[in-house]
């Protein structure tokens, strides 16, 4: 590891509450130990771009509780090729970077994970989704803030809700992975989580409005993954407008507010120890590998268990939504 002098870190794919915390842990942790630290601008594209620069202890200063990335991300086309990598790794050449930490979800380590095939780089990956669904890992980075996030906007349109007696049917992110939908429904203590991993199992819009709307009940909320097996909120609306005329319903999109935000207190901690496993990972000779959380002990993750896999949702939570929502 006497090879390893820079440590090059990057923010990848779409951004995630916390994602600040995590460079700022890598770039502490790399200067604590002795290694200088570069920090990437938008991602691959700033590695293809050469938009580099040093980063010293205070340039992670007061950054912890913002949300986004203050390295910003982009998408780049120019990496999906062989050209643009190689570019990549003649930049990182001339900045004298050695190894990678990359934080970012599926996409962006699955990028890394070929990057460090063809160029034989020793890469981390640390995991920063909203969505909590990369494999080998119980937690990303971002998923707890977007999940107080739907909480405190659901909690909102309850009041409504009530008031006019209405179906609303609230769209999430989480486009394979449903994990928001359903912990989220449970958060808020709505009648239905709609998702797409038992679609074809359950007609799980007939199921809210026979259970939904019976007895005192006067209005409901279902939170709809986005998804095209769900058909999101409006395919779900369309639905009952069809279906179930006689039931106003009214359809709210969170979007991108699931994405902003002060990270909560678990996504910092988590991602301050992410981060800093990424750098005992690199003088431990570890390389192409993703640190997880594993019953909240940080684990090394290879990246071909953790990125492409399914991430399975517990489907008791189901039931336990089913029987609470009466």
């Amino acid at each position: 590891m006497a090879a390893i002098k820079t440590i090059g870190v990057l923010t990848s794919g779409g951004d995630a509450p916390g994602m600040n915390a995590a460079i700022r842990a890598v770039t502490r942790s790399a200067i604590f130990n002795g290694f200088k630290v570069k920090g990437i601008y938008r991602g691959y594209k700033g590695l293809v771009d050469d938009e580099i620069v040093d980063l010293q202890t205070q340039s992670v200063s007061g950054i912890m509780h913002h949300g986004g990335t203050i390295l910003k991300t982009a998408r780049c086309k120019e990496f999906m090729t062989v050209e643009g990598r190689k570019q990549a790794y003649e930049n990182m050449k001339k900045h004298d970077i050695d190894a990678l930490v990359v934080i970012g979800g599926d996409g962006s380590l699955s990028g890394a994970q070929q990057f460090a095939k063809e160029f034989d780089i020793p890469i981390v990956g640390i995991p920063g989704t909203i969505d909590n669904d990369l494999s080998g890992t119980d937690h990303t980075i971002g998923y707890d803030t977007a999940l107080n996030t739907i909480m405190w906007c659901v909690d909102r349109i309850r009041d409504t809700a009530s008031s006019h007696e209405r179906l609303f049917i609230i769209e999430v992110m989480g486009r394979e992975s449903s994990f928001l939908a359903l912990n989220g429904a449970l958060a808020s203590g709505a009648e239905a989580a709609i998702i797409p991993e038992i679609a074809s199992k359950v007609d799980q819009l007939s199921e809210l409005i026979q259970s939904g709307f019976r007895k005192s009940k006067n209005s409901s909320i279902a939170l709809v993954a986005e998804s095209p097996v769900t058909g999101g909120a409006m395919g779900v609306a369309e639905r009952v407008k069809k279906e179930f005329p006689q039931y106003n319903v009214r359809v709210t999109i969170l979007g991108h507010l699931q994405r902003g935000g002060s990270p909560t207190a678990q996504d910092r901690i988590l991602a301050s120890r992410m981060g800093a496993a990424a750098i005992d990972a690199l003088m431990e000779g570890q390389r192409n590998i993703m640190i997880g959380d594993d019953d909240e002990k940080m684990i090394y993750v290879p990246f071909s268990k953790a990125i492409r896999h399914t991430k399975t949702i517990d489907t008791d939570l189901l039931d336990v939504l089913h029987r609470l929502s009466i």
